[in-house]
């Protein structure tokens, strides 16, 4: 398909799903807070979400996305809820997972890189751990799971996408130039006893909300099985193959020295329904939600799992998503 007729149809799915048009573009206004200057601070690129009429006698108060009972999912509005959320992926990366630390990360015991200074971050928060405090005096602990979002606009001021380093996207770029407008999803992670349905409907509903704050056509990124063995994954990583793997006018290649095949079992051999209970709840949540695989998986020796590419336009997202997180009021 070419790119203007894969434009069009997007621009048609929009219409159709009550969106604004692909030509219509949101901007957001910036704010830099100071202090906790060995943190990352929140950059001028980052979102400042409109402030409600009682809250704007205070220029720092952040806004809810949505809430169920003490569970909260906003953005990061401060260096400090920065800082929660690097702890939060040491703890279940590095401490819970497999990933491998440098001196300063083990120092710090922080999971943090250059992306995080310029990204948004959408953060969990559990107000009984919380016990009232926000901003640059909220507990460490009250983050319980988190998204790092980084749009197309921000990405190319600061020198691309972090899944650049894994899959090709620069030719998907190159066909749909700026027409489409693109969110990368990542490092993403949840605390143990948060791993239920009630901090993924929170986190989906603010990665809904955040898309439609900014008027966002596309949404991917990395998704990850545990482990660096693909023979092991051969089952899932096949099934995914097979499945759901990106139409033509979608595709994405990883990169050749870091792609690795997907294809090693044939489609007839394989039960569906099998496949299916060996895939991790992130990438099930994702494929529910109407998702394509990329071609290829990444083994990423640092983080010790093995990666798969997860791109969805927000038009085909399964419309009980839709319907489900795509409300503007919070829950």
């Amino acid at each position: 398909m070419a790119s203007q007729t894969l434009m069009a149809k997007v621009a048609a799915d929009r219409l159709r799903a009550g969106l604004p048009g692909v030509a219509s573009r949101m901007t957001a206004g910036a704010r830099v807070l100071t202090g906790y200057e060995h943190m990352t601070s929140p950059h001028p690129d980052a979102t400042v979400t409109p402030l409600p009429e009682t809250a704007r006698a205070n220029a720092t108060a952040p806004v809810s996305f949505a809430r169920k009972g003490e569970l909260e999912v906003r953005l990061a509005s401060s260096a400090r809820e920065i800082d929660a959320a690097q702890a939060l992926r040491y703890r279940v990366f590095y401490e819970e997972m497999s990933a491998q630390a440098d001196a300063e990360t083990r120092a710090t015991k922080r999971d943090r890189d250059r992306f995080d200074e310029f990204c948004d971050h959408l953060l969990v928060f559990d107000h009984a751990l919380a016990k009232g405090a926000e901003g640059d005096d909220l507990p460490l602990g009250a983050v319980v799971g988190c998204y790092r979002l980084l749009r197309q606009e921000v990405a190319e001021r600061h020198g691309g996408f972090y899944t650049a380093s894994e899959y090709d996207i620069a030719p998907l770029f190159a066909r749909v130039g700026r027409n489409l407008q693109f969110l990368e999803l990542g490092r993403s992670c949840v605390l143990p006893p948060y791993r239920n349905k009630p901090t993924v409907e929170l986190l989906w509903h603010g990665i809904a909300q955040y898309v439609a704050m900014h008027n966002l056509d596309v949404m991917f990124g990395c998704a990850s099985f545990e482990g660096t063995d693909p023979a092991a994954l051969a089952l899932p990583l096949s099934y995914l193959h097979h499945f759901h793997m990106t139409p033509p006018e979608w595709h994405v290649r990883a990169l050749p020295e870091r792609y690795v095949e997907m294809n090693l079992i044939p489609k007839d051999e394989i039960n569906p329904r099998e496949a299916w209970r060996t895939l991790p709840p992130m990438i099930k949540g994702y494929l529910r939600a109407g998702c394509y695989i990329g071609d290829g998986a990444v083994v990423d020796e640092q983080f010790g799992t093995t990666d798969v590419l997860i791109l969805f336009p927000v038009t085909q997202i399964a419309e009980r998503y839709l319907s489900k997180f795509g409300s503007s009021k919070p829950a």
